[in-house]
């Protein structure tokens, strides 16, 4: 390993260690409530006038979180908490001086608009994780899983439970009723359960809180105050069924001839969702047959790079519970496991002859998943889910009727095991998992690795009030298939062991299985005082494969990274908070080449009128790459500078934007980007919201790689000098008729197009000149041919044409949409009523992205999708 890679990490353990403070001490807030009198009843009106609550003292005295941390909030805050052998009742005043200006705006769910109020209970007591119930002054509901003291909070997780709200002369107040069942605690006689109340108070932009922390706090959820005095109460297992129906109906242009294109399909659809308490600490949730019809579509992307493009999980499925399987071992998305793998497009491409039309499935069928979840008491979190997805066949058909099935993916099974053991005081835990992918497979999807398995290890400890912490992991892979997979699998992007001037790595044409590991290690100080840093390594053998179940872009890499932040958390007259960083990082490959080396710096500032600016600017004086060539030899960028601007009005306006650009020149102009963002947020009234989210970027490369071919017998690597444009835009609006009742819409128009120009091939690819780099083909040399479809070259002037390459010239354009009313008709249980459009297909690249646009998009029929699901939550 470099020294370099030692030495950074050696002056940031000493750093750690020179700069380590005493534990600070803080006063922890209680709360002991009592039971509700079995004669009383509490009404769920927000009117707080029922007898149950005199049971019960007020508690409040908030300190203000931001923006004048740790000062009286403006507005006075007051809760009461009781609860009976199923539920737990929580009482609020938002008390304002002025009610007229307490913001209620319509949204729906878990969008947190206007005032708010909040409460998080962290129920295991584990300091790490919890569970957030939130309602807004105009009854709209929030919550949230809390996980990682803080850093993540996913509004995916939707409980039942009851609130209801009411503005008066004093404020406002809210009621909640949550049921234990959503919850999950152990048997003790009396539980001691972590406690935090959050108020909003929008129109200050003035966050306020019952348990203070200081800003410069490591986290969140180890920081709460404590709730006492919940007796006998029973854990409440979990049994909810949630069958769901859906009609659905599509429409699209008829293909004269295609016998799968008629214009129009109708499907009949039926499953469920259930969800098994086990214990009050583990649930088994369970899925058959699922649908997704009401989930927005991925956004449009295009890679010229040739690496897999990572989409964010939506289906709700899993989603939920997701931070107990995440598995980040490294940097950016690379993950053990990577959910949207389960349900993956089919990887079998199908040959038509002339004359024939496929049906290829656009995704495959989850036939059944279950998920085995939660945590305990003792501090253990476990999780296993099991999914198989079915075989699925394209349907080939001609014309005169005759009809025929190819199997383009097989019956697979996808196995994932979680587990990590809270000690020390919840400072600390050890956790691992293991992951298991298996295809039946025939002879004619060899080409698949048959099984892939993935084990790891990690840990964290955590010391000084948890403002220190070491973190570490470690990952092995091991993946068997026929030589043929094992072949494509060395040949892949992900690792190119062919590549031309690589000595440890070669493609092995007899190997049936690869084996590699991968980790990181890191250390760093994330609270107490103003400053934060860290630094560590990570590393991913040549042979690490995880796309099977996971997300791994590229192996053969050792990383080192550093980073420290100041921040400036005192408010004054001029900003709220502020913050400047400096990141650096190298990586190398494990011949020993040294590849990459970075230094970035970033600021952040957020005004005294919560207007706010973000800036940032990076050198790259070193960049080489393995992978540019596909397989050649490594390859030397031109060194690069890039900067970025964004600044935005504050946000809590009923019209809101961000400006943002982006800017990257590398030397002797071998490539560049420019792209410029627009977003903004416009709620005219309070039932109605609009957000558009535009890009749009120019990123010319003069010497982007377009094929490889041959000659006299040798290998030829062409490049040539890309003008690619693209635009896309984002619209997003939502009209709530009340909490329950809301229709959304969003859609998205994506097109982009690169023309080609001053072809040229690799000379010497390590060359630091660009012009030594590459050599370009004179007119004399490159021919375009009659169709304009490819190119003849005659590299050596002979009058024989040498090679051809196909016009790479292109222009793609994708229209999708999504028009959700969505109905929550009682808690838990929905209809929804979705149309949906799409339209994607091939331009003229050479034609405006305007004119591309208006044709391709506005100008052409789409593809329509109408549907009805419903859905009912059965509580048992």
């Amino acid at each position: 390993m470099n020294f370099k890679v030692l030495a950074n990490f050696a002056f940031l353990c000493i750093f750690s260690i020179a700069f380590s403070q005493k534990d600070s001490v803080r006063v922890i807030r209680e709360y002991t409530t009592a039971p509700l009198p079995i004669n009383e009843h509490i009404a769920i009106d927000g009117v707080l006038s029922d007898t149950g609550w005199e049971h019960v003292p007020w508690d409040g005295n908030f300190t203000v979180y931001e923006p004048n941390n740790g000062q009286r909030p403006r507005q006075l805050t007051q809760f009461k908490i009781t609860y009976d052998a199923k539920y737990l009742y929580v009482a609020v005043k938002c008390l304002d001086s002025v009610p007229s200006s307490i913001e209620k705006r319509l949204a729906r769910r878990d969008n947190f608009a206007g005032d708010w109020i909040e409460i998080n209970i962290d129920s295991y007591h584990d300091k790490r994780t919890g569970f957030s119930f939130n309602v807004s002054a105009a009854g709209v509901k929030g919550d949230e899983f809390i996980s990682q003291n803080g850093d993540n909070w996913d509004a995916s997780w939707n409980p039942i439970w009851y609130t209801a709200t009411q503005i008066g002369e004093i404020g406002w107040t809210a009621e909640m009723k949550i049921p234990f069942s959503q919850l999950k605690f152990g048997t003790a006689e009396e539980q001691v359960w972590g406690l935090q109340l959050h108020r909003r108070l929008f129109r200050d932009e003035e966050r306020s809180i019952w348990q203070s922390i200081p800003l410069e706090s490591p986290g969140w959820v180890s920081e709460f105050g404590i709730l006492k005095g919940l007796k006998n109460i029973q854990p409440q297992k979990q049994l909810e069924i949630q069958p769901f129906l859906v009609n659905q109906y599509d429409s699209y242009p008829k293909q004269e001839g295609n016998p799968f294109k008629d214009g129009r399909d109708y499907v009949l659809n039926a499953g469920l969702d259930a969800k098994i308490g086990i214990t009050n600490d583990l649930t088994l949730d369970l899925t058959v047959n699922p649908d997704f019809g009401q989930v927005d579509a991925d956004p449009g992307a295009i890679a010229l790079d040739g690496f897999q493009i990572f989409f964010e999980e939506r289906r709700p499925f899993f989603i939920e519970n997701k931070n107990i399987f995440d598995y980040e071992f490294a940097d950016g998305n690379d993950n053990v496991f990577y959910s949207r793998r389960i349900g993956r497009s089919p990887q079998k491409s199908v040959n038509a002859v002339a004359g024939e039309y496929v049906d290829l499935p656009i995704n495959s069928t989850i036939l059944g998943a279950a998920k085995f979840s939660g945590k305990t008491k003792d501090g253990w979190s476990l999780g296993l889910m099991e999914s198989v997805t079915g075989k699925m066949f394209a349907e080939v058909g001609s014309f005169d009727g005759e009809k025929r099935s190819e199997l383009v993916e097989p019956l697979t099974n996808y196995l994932v095991a979680r587990v990590q053991k809270d000690f020390n005081e919840r400072n600390s835990f050890v956790g691992g998992i293991f992951t298991a992918t298996n295809r039946n497979l025939t002879s004619e999807l060899e080409f698949l690795r048959k099984a892939a398995y993935t084990g790891g290890l990690d840990f964290r400890h955590s010391w000084k009030n948890r403002n220190y912490y070491l973190e570490g992991n470690f990952v092995g892979s091991h993946v068997v298939g026929s030589e043929n997979a094992i072949v494509n699998t060395q040949r892949s992007i992900t690792h190119l062991f062919q590549r031309v001037d690589a000595s440890h790595v070669n493609v092995d044409p007899n190997r049936t299985s690869l084996t590699g590991t991968g980790g990181k290690l890191e250390i760093g100080k994330t609270g107490g005082g103003s400053w934060r840093y860290n630094g560590g390594f990570v590393w991913r053998s040549p042979e690490l494969e995880l796309n099977d179940i996971g997300f791994l872009r590229q192996a053969d890499e050792i990383k080192q990274t550093a980073q420290i932040r100041k921040l400036f958390l005192k408010p004054t007259n001029f900003y709220r908070r502020a913050q400047i960083g400096f990141e650096q990082y190298t990586t190398y490959d494990f011949e020993g080449n040294y590849n990459r080396i970075q230094y970035e710096m970033q600021g952040f500032i957020n005004y005294k009128n919560n207007w706010w600016t973000e800036i940032g600017a990076a050198h790259k004086p070193r960049i080489f790459s393995n992978t540019v060539l596909r397989g050649g030899p490594r390859w030397r960028w031109s060194e690069e500078n890039f900067a970025y601007l964004f600044f935005g009005s504050d946000n809590r306006k009923k019209f809101n934007f961000t400006l943002g650009y982006v800017n990257s020149q590398a030397a002797q102009n071998n490539f560049s980007l420019e792209r410029y963002v627009l977003r903004f947020y416009y709620q005219p009234f309070d039932a109605f919201s609009l957000s558009v989210s535009s890009e749009y970027e120019e990123n010319p490369n003069r010497t982007q790689y377009v094929t490889e071919t041959s000659i006299n017998g040798l290998p030829r690597y062409i490049t040539g000098n890309i003008d690619q444009r693209t635009f896309s835009t984002s619209i997003r609006f939502n009209y709530s008729i009340n909490p329950n009742l809301s229709i959304q819409y969003y859609g998205q128009p994506f097109i982009s197009r690169g023309i080609y120009t001053d072809f040229n091939y690799v000379a010497n690819s390590l060359a630091k000149n660009i012009n030594e780099r590459v050599t370009l083909f004179n007119q004399d040399q490159l021919t375009s041919t009659e169709t304009g479809n490819s190119y003849s070259i005659d590299e050596n002037l002979d009058g024989t044409v040498d090679y051809q390459i196909v016009n790479p010239d292109f222009s793609f354009v994708q229209f999708r949409s999504n028009l959700v009313v969505r109905w929550e008709y009682v808690p838990g249980s929905e209809i929804f009523l979705v149309w949906s459009q799409g339209v994607a297909g091939l331009a003229n690249p050479y034609d405006t992205l305007g004119s591309n646009l208006d044709g391709q998009i506005f100008g052409e029929k789409k593809d329509n999708t109408f549907l009805i699901k419903a859905t009912y939550r059965f509580i048992l």
